[in-house]
């Protein structure tokens, strides 16, 4: 399993689980990444989806996100896209972090450069969220999401000065807060942190939520 979208300002985090079959290997699995050719990754996802054993796709939005934090956002995500598969496995490999699900399972530092399969769940899941950005992207198109996929560029940054947020942008993230004429987000009850915080594991768990992340 692996997700994207973790320190995007805008849209769902998205997660993928895999199960590859091993007598139908694919070549040129690697971490989404470091793909630069978008156009080789939906390549590389359509041929993942072909001859894998089963794959599927999780996902928790920007009103999840503002409620758990991001770090256990994409936990859910994960838990949803095992869930969700048709083979149900035995065994997770993850990068970096554990699910809540009774399976044993072992989290890989950097996993998606050291594991086949965590690089294959990474492709689907990049495909799949660029693909949802593109459309959104055609409804709000002043945001650019189609090319930045709703990261912290300076495009991005210059439409929320110009724009402000919409009600899809993550309202924890500072950024999307900076940019805000009115509080919609109130969730921390401690000083809100800054936006790398969200990301370290060690501290994401002690962060206070409350319930009201998701009044927007």
């Amino acid at each position: 399993m692996d997700e994207v979208g973790r320190g995007c300002l805008f849209g769902p985090v998205v997660a993928a689980a895999v199960m590859l079959d091993p007598d139908r290997p694919i070549r040129g699995l690697r971490d989404s990444k470091i793909i630069i050719d978008p156009e080789e990754r939906e390549r590389l996802a359509r041929q993942i989806k072909a001859r894998c054993v089963c794959w599927a796709v999780g996902g928790s939005d920007a009103f999840e996100i503002d409620q758990i934090n991001i770090y256990q956002a994409s936990r859910v995500a994960m838990r949803r896209a095992v869930e969700a598969l048709a083979v149900q496995p035995d065994y997770l490999l993850i990068d970096a972090i554990k699910v809540d699900l009774p399976i044993e399972q072992l989290p890989l530092i950097d996993g998606d450069a050291r594991c086949r399969a965590i690089a294959a769940a990474s492709i689907v899941a990049k495909v799949h969220r660029d693909a949802i950005l593109k459309r959104w992207d055609e409804v709000f198109p002043q945001y650019n999401l189609a090319s930045n996929k709703g990261y912290s560029t300076p495009d991005h940054r210059r439409a929320l000065r110009k724009h402000g947020p919409t009600l899809l942008h993550r309202f924890s993230f500072w950024p999307v807060r900076l940019n805000c004429a009115e509080m919609h987000w109130t969730g921390y009850i401690t000083d809100p942190p800054a936006q790398g915080e969200l990301f370290d594991a060690e501290n994401v768990e002690a962060l206070v939520i409350s319930a009201a992340g998701a009044s927007v």
